[in-house]
């Protein structure tokens, strides 16, 4: 695919244009039908595609210009849900959070469409993009299933049939976000053994990203998620997560989050690289991927790769 030592991607979703922001509301109202909305939804996602391509990235998204919300996106599409009333995500984000009044079922599949439109786009890999069990069950509330767990692991039959259609359809990385992973942690078992259902018999790279939250507290037994790779969110937590794998040591794939998204300045490449030199005192090259939201330059993104060829030649011999 590419003869870079260190693989760039992103964790996949974007801004979405100022046109598609108006069209959603527009949409919401009545006043814009369904067929134009997705007119819009794919002339994004295919600026999104460029632009990705233009700063040369190797793994690509789709941008998600066709989500508002990761958890009620699937709910919307689902069986046994039903939307709810308005709560706070965090700041001033606000969602409507998702009730499981019955059995879940999945109509159709939910991703796999936009997945081969961005496909379509570039000769580069893009990511299949999935919410993870777990995180559907912990922002939704729970009125059908007797436990939690029978509620995860029902949705995890869901997440699964996703993933192998996406995997169907050529995706050859599959991502499948838990930020509610660490929520509870006397739950990360049942978390552990959903993800099991859902990555089994899976051919393609399967990445898990974690973020905001107490990730100490799962650590190291989230090394027992059956993913290939965790995305972590180091740049966000002044990279004091990697302070844990000096006593426990990472054993997976990582992908090294090097932008912090609530950040309103870009940072300089001396700041990036510096972040990909501590992430690669724990990981080699080959078992590394540099993770950020899009906004890096070029001239930034070739800094950071002459930062990660020299430290790759000086860490032989690692773990």
């Amino acid at each position: 695919m590419t003869d870079n030592l260190l693989l760039t991607t992103t964790v996949g979703s974007f801004g979405k244009p100022e046109y598609l922001t108006k069209a959603r509301a527009q949409a919401a109202r009545g006043k814009l039908g369904a067929t134009e909305l997705e007119e819009l939804e794919r002339k994004a996602t295919a600026e999104w595609i460029r632009r990705q391509e233009e700063i040369g990235l190797d793994v690509l998204v789709d941008g998600e210009m066709y989500r508002g919300d990761m958890v009620a996106y699937f709910a919307e599409r689902l069986e046994g849900f039903k939307i709810g009333g308005l709560v706070r995500s965090y700041g001033n984000r606000y969602y409507h959070k998702p009730v499981i009044a019955g059995k879940v079922a999945r109509p159709t599949p939910m991703t796999v469409s936009w997945f081969e439109y961005a496909q379509s786009l570039t000769s580069k890999p893009v990511k299949g993009m999935l919410t993870g069990p777990y995180t559907l069950l912990d922002w939704s509330y729970n009125e059908a299933y007797p436990t939690r767990r029978d509620a995860v692991l029902a949705l995890a039959e869901i997440v699964r049939d996703e993933a192998r259609d996406l995997e169907r359809a050529g995706a050859r990385y599959i991502q499948i976000d838990e930020p509610a992973i660490h929520a509870r942690p006397e739950e990360i078992e049942i978390a552990i053994e959903a993800m099991g259902i859902v990555t089994a018999g899976l051919s393609a790279k399967t990445i898990s990203h974690i973020c905001y939250g107490d990730f100490a507290a799962i650590y190291p037994q989230v090394l027992d998620l059956p993913v290939d790779q965790l995305d972590l969110a180091m740049a966000n937590y002044g990279y004091r997560w990697l302070e844990l794998f000096d006593r426990n040591p990472f054993t997976k794939e990582l992908a090294i989050g090097i932008v912090d998204v609530h950040a309103h300045e870009t940072e300089t490449v001396d700041v990036a690289a510096e972040g990909i030199r501590k992430g690669l005192r724990y990981v080699r090259p080959e078992k590394a991927l540099a993770a950020s939201r899009l906004r890096a330059q070029d001239e930034n993104r070739r800094g950071m790769r002459r930062e990660v060829r020299g430290r790759g030649r000086s860490d032989e011999g690692r773990p």
